[in-house]
């Protein structure tokens, strides 16, 4: 029997007040589990960006699909019905011009805003956003949002909760760029509050919906995988009003900054370098099990920590601990591939701020330079490179026959490093060192 309202009778919103552009695993793990435990009322409208695919797994199921949490001391499964429609790509617009909607959401991914990495910018000679501007149904996710908000006069809050540093003014920057090409003014008032997002949430698999299966009695296509830790923290600026997401745990502040810094710079920043040191690994608790953990306390307490400014009571000894345990939690079953991907888009956000802090201050950044240095070996002598400048990278280390080439070759291309990181001499030898060991 197949997870539905008619298998499993519940209570669920009577309507839409949130419409989220990338109703992916995370979203679904994280923000929606939030507006679930807030308890009042606000329904959410899932748009896919790309595949149908889980469009075509919840619309059988009424929008509910269950949580499979994952952790040292067992596993369970609870069912989430915050979700009440499943829409594709194309119903961007209309969906987010409805003025019943208050809240637009995002989880895309870094790629899918299609920016350069290195100056936070759109990318205007992205020829998909060049086809949006000249007038076509919009296909792209900043495209089809400035089309939703272009038509509409009511006030509504976009809440990016991608992993990107002050991420709201990102997507505000995004947007007022696109509108400035296009000429295009917004009707409506719009605020951007940055956001930080924190849940392990690895792919799910086979053995995942059987087990899922086999805790709720019922069948369930659309089963998302993740640990039992969970944090949001997010800026309390809202133009129309929000769910009690404060009574279900999250954190609203005045400055999120301090929090997605630690966060990008520790845990993601220490997933990356696992990611690229741990290649020859499959799941992340392997390579801590390995002995990859003592290079990632490294990092954090000799690179990443000196960067950071700690909000006051904020224990940070115990929030570093606590991320090589749940690295290690053999029972979460995380891919090393699925992190290694997209490494172009992802290491601005997660090293390279590290590494440019460091050098400011006249250190130098060994541990940050040995994760990018695992990278670069990964682009070099990965059998497949998932990444959308894969075609870039690959060419530009063709012909690259020496550790010094391949650094050399990389840190020209600007769009992730930039200009002054490819012109830094102290974090081109400390490349070079590392990857000369490395390859």
């Amino acid at each position: 029997m197949r997870l539905s309202l008619t298998s499993r009778p519940r209570e669920v919103p009577a309507s839409v007040g949130i419409v989220h552009l990338g109703i992916g695993a995370f979203h679904r793990a994280h923000q929606a589990v939030y507006t679930e435990d807030a308890g009042d009322g606000w329904g959410i409208c899932g748009i896919t960006q790309r595949s149908a695919a889980v469009a075509s797994r919840l619309a059988p199921q009424d929008g509910l699909y269950s949580v499979l949490e994952r952790g040292p001391g067992g596993v369970s499964a609870r069912v989430i019905g915050a979700v009440r429609e499943v829409l594709t790509g194309s119903a961007t617009v209309a969906r987010i011009g409805d003025p019943a909607v208050k809240i637009v959401s995002l989880t895309v991914t870094e790629k899918g805003y299609r920016h350069d990495p290195a100056t936070r910018r759109l990318r205007v000679d992205d020829p998909e956003i060049l086809r949006d501007l000249a007038g076509r149904p919009p296909e792209t996710v900043i495209g089809r949002l400035v089309g939703g908000l272009a038509g509409r006069e009511a006030p509504v809050t976009v809440l990016c909760c991608d992993n990107l540093t002050a991420n709201g003014s990102f997507v505000r920057g995004l947007v007022e760029e696109y509108c400035d090409r296009g000429g295009i003014r917004l009707p409506c008032e719009v605020t951007f509050p940055n956001a930080m997002v924190d849940r392990i949430t690895p792919a799910t698999t086979p053995e995942d919906l059987d087990e899922a299966e086999r805790l709720l009695g019922v069948r369930d296509e659309a089963v998302v995988v993740t640990e039992p830790f969970s944090q949001w923290v997010i800026e309390d600026t809202f133009a129309a009003g929000r769910p009690a997401w404060d009574t279900a745990g999250a954190i609203l502040t005045t400055d999120v900054a301090p929090y997605e810094t630690m966060k990008l710079r520790l845990l993601n920043g220490a997933h990356s370098m696992l990611a690229y040191l741990g290649a020859d690994f499959t799941y992340v608790s392997d390579a801590i099990a390995g002995g990859l953990g003592d290079d990632l306390r490294h990092y954090m307490d000799e690179d990443a920590t000196p960067t950071l400014d700690v909000p006051r009571g904020f224990d940070l000894a115990a929030y570093k601990s606590s991320l090589i345990e749940r690295f290690a939690n053999p029972a979460l079953r995380h891919r090393i591939a699925q992190i290694a991907m997209d490494g172009s888009q992802k290491l601005p956000q997660r090293l390279l701020g590290v590494v440019r802090d460091r050098l400011a201050t006249g250190e130098e950044p060994r541990w940050a330079a040995l994760a990018v240095a695992a990278w670069m070996r990964h682009v070099k002598t990965a059998k497949e490179l998932d990444d959308p400048m894969a075609e870039t990278l690959r060419k530009a280390v063709a012909g690259a026959d020496s550790p010094e080439k391949v650094v050399d070759a990389l840190l020209s291309i600007t769009d992730v490093f930039g200009p002054d990181l490819r012109d830094s001499v102290v974090f081109r030898d400390l490349l070079t060192d590392h990857l000369g060991r490395l390859l």
